[in-house]
């Protein structure tokens, strides 16, 4: 039983280290495993993941289709890119900001682990106990202290503040359901393993 327990943490520690870099994707459809450190109005800067400690790697975002970040969310790039807009405080289009609030929850929000974390040892003592953290968590939105926003000002424009924690909620549910299901599985697979 020790030993089915050991191999069942040991899948959990390795599937979550799986998902725990940033993917680029190139045009060219090769794919770069980083830690993106900044995205500039034409260049994404970024350390590879297995070397995060060296240089820092740049790359043009017109060679770049899509990165995968480590919390689930991802960006897509077009592949013209014919301006690019820079918000401040004194933009005055509410829809750009609530769109800036989101891309800005994207790069700067990574879930609250302990929503997560929670839910995946509820879930696995058992998913159907498991499910009363995942939809308590999933349905509230993040405490204002875990946003990790990047900029106070523009916090307090509504239209930013409704867009950044709008798509930080959809993180923050997309963690605690991704573990859940982990639990679900390991639930699924300890019963097959049980059962031999």
């Amino acid at each position: 039983m020790k030993k089915i327990i050991f191999i069942l943490l040991t899948l959990i520690f390795t599937f979550n280290h799986c998902f725990s870099q940033d993917i680029i994707t190139l045009r060219t459809n090769e794919d770069i495993k980083a830690k993106v450190s900044e995205i500039t109005a034409d260049d994404i800067k970024y350390k590879k993941f297995d070397n995060q400690n060296g240089p820092t790697f740049t790359v043009p975002k017109t060679n770049v289709k899509l990165i995968r970040y480590e919390n689930g969310t991802k960006d897509t790039f077009k592949e013209e890119i014919v301006s690019n807009v820079v918000y401040t405080t004194n933009s005055s289009s509410g829809n750009d900001l609530y769109v800036q609030g989101q891309i800005d929850a994207s790069r700067y929000y990574t879930g609250y682990s302990g929503a997560g974390t929670g839910t995946l040892l509820t879930s696995l003592l058992s998913p159907i106990v498991g499910l009363i953290p995942a939809i308590a968590c999933s349905s509230t939105p993040p405490q204002i202290d875990n946003l990790r926003y990047p900029n106070a000002d523009l916090m307090k424009r509504s239209e930013y503040f409704n867009g950044y924690t709008q798509r930080a909620k959809k993180i923050k549910q997309g963690k605690v359901w991704k573990n859940w299901g982990i639990a679900f599985g390991v639930n699924i697979i300890a019963v097959i393993l049980m059962s031999n």
